[in-house]
């Protein structure tokens, strides 16, 4: 009976302690895979203690033993779950807190590069819209600069084709030109006179002891014609040839000091003698103007006045001083120094005999451009024929227009 009781008493405490082990295994599992996914710790399950099962007198107390150990087993894994837990949930509220400011520099950090996003976008608003508004302006300037230039370039051209009507038309009449054959548009005092008719007849003064012939019209005499004659001075044109081999308006040659001193000074030479100075400066540099003055123009003054009725019922012209010789005359023409000089009224004479030496310094100048396409002889005749018309003007006589 007694051994009875012994073997079921050890069967008894062999399963109690089959049990206290297996649910020390499973505790020990659990911590192992707590700690493990807290602290990267290894199971710490142990080894499986041997079993000792045996009959005799030694069987109580090995199971004795393992009870105690199981009881203290469990207590100690207790206290190490405790501790576990406890450092895992210290080691947790650690990353918490510095998940936490984590995120918070992190909000920092966006709210500040939103703040930097927003200013940027303004700037480059801003930018973009000062950078069409100086396109803008650029191209109105541009426009309107285009527009002014497009203005000048027409005037220029006009002006342009102005200038070079008047320079082919010049140099026709200079190259047409010649003393053999002479252009009567350039010298109308070549042309022809025309006899006025009267009632189909013609009348002519010089008529008396003419007998009538028998047809019934006045016979008029037959008159020689005289033809001009010439001959070349040989020391004048020897002074040509030297001078045109270096063309200049300079005094320095033979040729344009006779002239100065003959035909040039005395044509110019008038009672005013400042602006006569004045006047040949002028002249010279070729910025001297003549224009015709209007009727209604002309200054009133005190001066006797002569009644002569113009076309088109225009006002009756007054008489003035003339600027350079003093004398009260018909001042149909007026004279400018330069471009910003003032204006003189001057008589017809004294217009022919400054437009007598203009026309001789302009025909210089033709041959000192190389416009004048004649020989030698040819030029020289035409510088004497000029030369002849400023002595001719000096003495007073002048040309006026009919009509």
């Amino acid at each position: 009976m007694s051994r009875a009781n012994s073997t079921s008493s050890s069967q008894f405490g062999s399963f109690t302690a089959q049990t206290a082990g297996e649910r020390r295994r499973r505790t020990n599992r659990r911590l192992g895979l707590l700690f493990w996914t807290l602290t990267g710790l290894v199971d710490l399950d142990p080894e499986p203690e041997p079993r000792f099962e045996g009959r005799g007198q030694a069987g109580p107390t090995l199971e004795i033993d393992n009870g105690v150990h199981s009881r203290l087993r469990g207590s100690s894994l207790e206290i190490r779950e405790k501790e576990i837990c406890e450092k895992g949930s210290e080691i947790l509220s650690e990353q918490l807190d510095a998940a936490k400011m984590e995120l918070k520099l992190k909000d920092k950090e966006c709210e500040r590069l939103l703040q930097v996003r927003n200013q940027l976008e303004q700037e480059l608003e801003e930018l973009t819209a000062s950078l069409f508004e100086e396109a803008h302006k650029m191209v109105r300037e541009a426009n309107v600069k285009q527009a002014g230039a497009e203005k000048q370039l027409k005037e220029a051209q006009g002006k342009i084709d102005v200038l070079q009507a008047e320079v082919t038309a010049l140099k026709s009449l200079v190259l047409t030109s010649t003393p053999s054959s002479p252009n009567r548009q350039l010298h109308p005092q070549l042309q022809l006179p025309v006899n006025r008719q009267v009632g189909g007849h013609n009348r002519n003064k010089s008529v008396s002891g003419v007998l009538p012939s028998p047809h019934g019209i006045d016979a008029l005499p037959v008159q020689p014609v005289a033809k001009e004659d010439r001959e070349m001075d040989s020391v004048l044109y020897a002074e040509f040839l030297m001078w045109k081999e270096r063309p200049s308006l300079d005094r320095s040659s033979a040729l344009m000091s006779r002239i100065y001193r003959e035909d040039i000074a005395p044509c110019l030479s008038f009672t005013r003698s400042e602006l006569s100075q004045l006047v040949q400066s002028a002249v010279e540099n070729n910025s001297l103007t003549i224009e015709p003055v209007a009727m209604s123009a002309l200054p009133m003054v005190k001066a006797s006045a002569t009644e002569c009725g113009g076309p088109n019922d225009c006002r009756a012209a007054v008489e003035t001083k003339c600027a350079l010789s003093g004398v009260s005359r018909l001042c149909r023409h007026r004279i400018k120094l330069g471009d910003k000089g003032n204006y003189y009224y001057i008589s017809p004479s004294s217009r022919a005999r400054i437009t007598a030496v203009c026309n001789f310094f302009t025909y210089i100048r033709y041959i000192q451009q190389g416009l004048v396409r004649h020989n030698a002889e040819q030029m020289f005749w035409e510088v004497t024929r000029l030369r002849r018309e400023m002595s001719v003007a000096k003495l007073g006589f002048y040309l006026t227009e009919q009509g």
